[in-house]
């Protein structure tokens, strides 16, 4: 999903919308220029990735005390949402205003991505690369050097994550790029479908495995 919006964002605007690393390096770039409303733009670039972070991890601490399956279902439906008013309504808000576009797909990643590192204990980001890259450079080193079994296996394990994730964002980008041409911002509505179908699929998941838990105790004590 992070790999459509990615290639998305930059195809429409030209900017990257799933991480602020290089908007940081233009603010400051513009304001030793002294374009300070330029300088300002790329500010709220890097401001609504970061709010949108903030709206997520606020939500999960709210919601996790009444219902730990709500602390991460709200905060992707509002993504989802997010995503699917711009497939919608995008191309128009494209015309008027191009950053309020891009900031609206930062504030969605900054979503996901602080999801998505709370409920991992800060194992797994998604919205960008450079994390991970690092994260597999190290692990990979690692394997020269750990030569227990317990340890090789939690880095196979770990480093397995990493590669699918990697390879998952390639492939939602490639995707991306290919159906732009086609259908314009409306891709968006493939990446909200994505976190949608997830969250049914994972709810489904948990029911099964609350009734198949529930059945083995019926059979064990004889209910």
């Amino acid at each position: 999903m992070a790999g459509i919006v990615n290639v998305v964002g930059f195809l429409a605007v030209k900017k990257l919308t799933t991480n602020v690393t290089g908007h940081f390096a233009y603010f400051v770039d513009e304001i030793f220029k002294f374009n300070f409303w330029q300088g300002f733009a790329y500010f709220l670039y890097i401001f609504f990735f970061f709010f949108g972070s903030f709206v997520s991890s606020l939500i999960v601490e709210i919601t996790s005390k009444k219902s730990q399956r709500l602390n991460y279902i709200i905060p992707i439906i509002i993504e989802s949402s997010i995503l699917l008013l711009l497939a919608a309504f995008g191309q128009f808000l494209f015309s008027e205003n191009p950053n309020l576009f891009a900031y609206s797909l930062l504030f969605a990643m900054g979503l996901q991505n602080s999801l998505v590192t709370t409920i991992s204990n800060a194992t797994v980001r998604t919205t960008h690369l450079t994390g991970l890259f690092t994260d597999l450079g190290i692990e990979l080193s690692q394997l020269f050097f750990y030569k227990q079994k317990d340890q090789k296996d939690k880095l196979y394990s770990s480093i397995k994550l990493r590669l699918t994730i990697i390879t998952f964002f390639f492939l939602g980008g490639l995707l991306g790029g290919i159906l732009y041409s086609t259908l314009n911002l409306y891709v968006l509505a493939i990446a909200a479908a994505v976190l949608i179908i997830g969250v049914i699929y994972d709810d489904l998941k948990l029911k099964i495995i609350i009734q198949t838990r529930n059945h083995n105790e019926d059979k064990k004590f004889g209910r």
